[in-house]
């Protein structure tokens, strides 16, 4: 989407609701694991049953606060817990303990990348720790509604961006480069499939320079796609009645990816509306300067950090660093395979991560598999590309040897022996395979001569073929150039 449309203003607000990866609840101690049975995951306090008091979760604390750094937010001193009135069937309390007043993180921002090459900082207003309700199942049957409680108190940070963005691929953006953030913290594990991070978007459009319109929050994506979907029907739909004179009614809206539209779910509540207080069963957290350095000192490397390395340390273009920094298992898989190289890091780098960025994701992608769980060991790959630079296979060749790899889980070498694929270097070899080559073909060697330089490829083709292509192509070239009498200026 352009960030204009029909002299229209697009304004994009983000609230990304990430679960924070513990093993209990934000204030019981209930497993927060994924796939057990209905109202198996539910302890007393989660019921809402009277007189049960939360203790609230060291650990999520110290997720949400790392997660700070890693926006460059601030971590603020003192935080509290609000309750936030409302119902729903699958929130046995009547509220949700939230941060409305006083959130533990404020003021962050992320840096994303535009297509012509920029770079867009947007905002991020605060991070705040909430519980998760649980889950109404309405599908089991057709006379009355489930309950699932498993998720009821699970620790949420809910991400609260300002309203900087200005096209759904901005947005989109915004969310990959959270999710990378998230997935190097280790604060959540960021799958959209089971809801660990759900996107709700606020849009609204306006003629450039004029107050922002009445907003519509579309609630509960879970794909980066569908974010993308529903911020360009909603943009074209509100553009649409405002040209026609109609007024924007500020409501919820839900995305149907089935049919690429949303649809009207309820008015949007003002925070009024919810009845906040501060919550009476909870103390404020209050960090201290040494807790804060600490968890400081543990943060990892994070991704912008990590990219600006790749390309100073191991001479990578930006994009091959963008593409391996993207998961960090796939950053950590070519840092490993670049150590064990027996050449230099800036001999084998480029090369090792043309092999994982090329022939290794295009098998990922195939069989639906991650780095962690396609087996390839990272010393194959290391070794392959050794094999390649040490002049014992050509690049051709290497790619069958690849191929043949990841089906049998032979290294390369006992690949390459097995099958006798070692490269020939022996130029005696070689000039013997060009001279055959140019017997066969006497009238492409004069056309050739007489100006269809086109056909040198040709001639190489042949070359290779000859030598069931284990020919050095830098030898092959050198020969024919030779016997064409082709000038090396």
């Amino acid at each position: 989407m352009n960030e204009s449309i029909n002299g229209w203003e697009v304004v994009i607000g983000l609230e990304v609701h990430a679960q924070i990866s513990t093993h209990s609840k934000l204030f019981s101690s209930s497993p927060t694991e994924f796939g057990a049975d209905p109202n198996m995951n539910v302890s007393f306090y989660d019921a809402a049953m009277p007189g049960m008091l939360p203790v609230l979760n060291e650990n999520a604390v110290n997720q949400a606060i790392k997660t700070g750094f890693g926006i460059n937010g601030v971590v603020n001193k003192v935080s509290k817990f609000d309750r936030k009135n409302y119902f729903y069937p699958d929130l046995p309390s009547g509220y949700q303990i939230s941060q409305l007043f006083h959130p533990i993180i404020s003021d962050g921002y992320v840096d994303i990348d535009l297509l012509d090459g920029n770079k867009k900082r947007v905002n991020i207003e605060r991070i705040h720790i909430e519980q998760d309700a649980g889950k109404s199942i309405h599908d089991l049957s057709p006379d009355c509604s489930y309950v699932d409680l498993n998720r009821a108190g699970v620790p949420l940070m809910e991400i609260v961006s300002k309203p900087d963005m200005r096209s759904s691929y901005e947005a989109m953006q915004y969310v990959k480069k959270l999710r990378m953030i998230l997935k190097y913290v280790g604060s959540c594990d960021c799958n959209m499939e089971r809801g660990n991070l759900r996107v709700d978007a606020n849009i609204s459009v306006r003629k450039p320079g004029e107050p922002f319109g009445n907003r519509v929050e579309i609630k509960n994506i879970n794909s980066i796609k569908f974010l993308g979907q529903a911020l360009d029907y909603e943009a074209q739909r509100q553009i649409i009645a405002n040209e026609n004179g109609e007024r924007i009614v500020q409501e919820t809206r839900l995305f149907d990816s089935n049919n690429g539209e949303t649809r009207s779910m309820r008015s949007k509540e003002d925070a009024a509306d919810y009845r906040y207080f501060p919550d009476p069963d909870l103390k404020p957290v209050v960090l201290s300067d040494a807790r804060i350095a600490k968890l400081k000192n543990e943060m990892p490397e994070l991704p912008d950090e990590k990219r600006e390395r790749f390309t100073r340390d191991y001479g990578l273009s930006e994009t091959d660093a963008n593409l391996l920094i993207e998961e960090k298992s796939t950053a950590d898989y070519f840092e490993k395979a670049v150590s064990v190289s027996k050449f230099s890091r800036l001999e084998s780098a480029k090369l090792i991560a043309n092999w994982i960025t090329g022939e290794l994701f295009a098998i990922l992608n195939k069989e639906d598999k991650t780095i962690e769980t396609a087996g390839i060991p990272i010393e194959y790959i290391t070794e392959l590309v050794d094999l390649i630079l040490d002049e014992t296979i050509s690049g051709k060749i290497a790619k069958t040897v690849f191929a043949t790899m990841t089906e049998t889980g032979d290294s390369p070498s006992k690949i390459v022996k097995e099958q006798g694929l070692v490269q020939i270097q022996d130029e005696a070899v070689i000039e013997a395979a060009v001279n055959k080559v140019m017997q066969n073909n006497p009238s492409q060697v004069e056309n050739y001569k007489n100006g269809k330089t086109q056909l040198f490829g040709f001639f190489v083709g042949q070359t290779m073929k000859e030598l069931q292509n284990k020919g050095n192509p830098e030898k092959i070239n050198k020969i024919l150039k030779e016997k064409l009498g082709v000038s090396e200026a």
